[in-house]
């Protein structure tokens, strides 16, 4: 099992930065990547980013290439999502979600942390 805890939501000006983190807990060795999803009201849950545990790939949604980073520290069980150029269409909730391949593949999800940009 893997727990998964997200922090660092809030309120945001359009522009701004703001980051979140995911700490990881119980089984973490079992982790092979882990990404930031987001959904906004009305809308789909969407890929945001992620990043391999080991060798740290990652990948981008189109929409924020170029603005947000994903980067994770395997010492403290945790991934981070820099935002930076924050826009309105960013507002949502974003969840952390890890991939395990112990006893065949399984996802674990965090509680959700919300993101609104606004003046």
């Amino acid at each position: 099992q893997v727990q998964l805890v997200e922090s660092g939501g809030g309120l945001v000006q359009p522009g701004g930065s703001l980051r979140l983190s995911c700490l990881a807990s119980g089984f973490t060795l079992s982790i092979y990547r882990m990404n930031w999803y987001r959904q906004a009201p009305g809308k789909e849950r969407e890929l945001v980013a992620g990043i391999t545990r080991t060798g740290g790939t990652t990948n981008y949604a189109d929409s924020v290439k170029g603005r947000f980073t994903i980067s994770g520290d395997n010492a403290k069980n945790t991934v981070y999502l820099q935002m930076n150029s924050t826009q309105p269409e960013d507002t949502a909730v974003y969840y952390c979600n890890a991939v395990s391949l112990a006893g065949g593949r399984k996802n674990y999800w965090g509680q959700g942390t919300q993101v609104t940009v606004s003046s």
